[in-house]
């Protein structure tokens, strides 16, 4: 028996990897998310599955229901939005399991971030203007920022920034971003990416609050940096006609023309 830890995407419920929604299939109990997670995901679930909304438990009752399932022989597909990896509290539900000897696993998914970015249909890096993304938040009820993390000491890089759970105090994070970006930076709202009801607001520093819809105060990632602008003049040397690669060695002395042959 094993509880497998599953990234279900951004929204929509065809941005789950394979292997997540084989492991759904495969799971006689499935413990999902229910403010954020589709319900069109659950579609993979077996006939006659037990699905249990967590939204309403707390840590006690989430484990409380895995651990039922590990006395009963039956694993458990437990979907968490967007990816594992960033601000899912996985890391507190694995620690409990493992104390209680009941095997995990965890299967990647989508994250925000990356939905963003295609609905933007934009790459959030570019030769010379930026090759960071920093993936961050400003302090909330459930967790506080560490000393060092501030928006201010990210913006200082220049690096795209993805800034999740802050739509709420969106003057706030113009106020810290203005001074390092300055006010005609590009920023993007994107409002439940891949959802069917996904918005998107573009604007500057200067303008994009005077741009939003009062409703979108959740579920929104707010995007900045010059690399939204998507101008550059320099180009990657990637597909350059003069730069040697592996497989397109531009001479003899090349350091992959041997490698041809191989």
């Amino acid at each position: 028996m094993t509880v497998h830890f599953i990234g279900a995407g951004p929204g929509a419920a065809d941005l789950i990897t394979l292997r997540g929604r084989d492991l759904i299939a495969s799971c006689p109990v499935c413990l999902y998310a229910g403010s954020l997670v589709p319900k069109a995901v659950l579609a993979h679930c077996p006939e006659g599955a037990k699905v249990v909304n967590t939204a309403p438990l707390d840590l006690d009752q989430i484990i409380a229901e895995c651990a039922a399932a590990h006395a009963a022989g039956q694993d458990v597909a437990r979907l968490h939005s967007g990816d594992l990896s960033v601000w899912s509290a996985m890391g507190e539900q694995t620690a409990r399991l493992k104390a209680l000897g009941i095997p995990v696993s965890v299967t990647p998914g989508v994250p925000a971030f990356a939905a963003a970015a295609a609905v933007l249909e934009t790459e959030l890096t570019l030769p010379g203007i930026a090759q960071s993304v920093v993936l961050t938040r400003t302090s909330g009820r459930a967790s506080a920022m560490p000393e060092g993390e501030a928006l201010a000491n990210f913006a200082a890089t220049g690096a795209t920034l993805a800034i999740h759970l802050s739509i709420h105090r969106l003057e706030d994070v113009l106020a810290d971003l203005v001074p390092f970006y300055g006010t005609a930076c590009p920023v993007a709202v994107v409002f439940r990416a891949s959802w069917p009801d996904q918005q998107v607001i573009r604007g500057a520093l200067s303008d994009i609050a005077t741009r939003m819809d009062d409703a979108l105060d959740r579920t929104a990632l707010i995007l900045v940096g010059p690399a939204l602008a998507g101008e550059t003049q320099v180009r990657s040397a990637l597909y350059s006609t003069d730069y040697a690669r592996r497989y397109r060695p531009q001479s003899a002395d090349s350091p992959f023309s041997s490698l041809q042959e191989e």
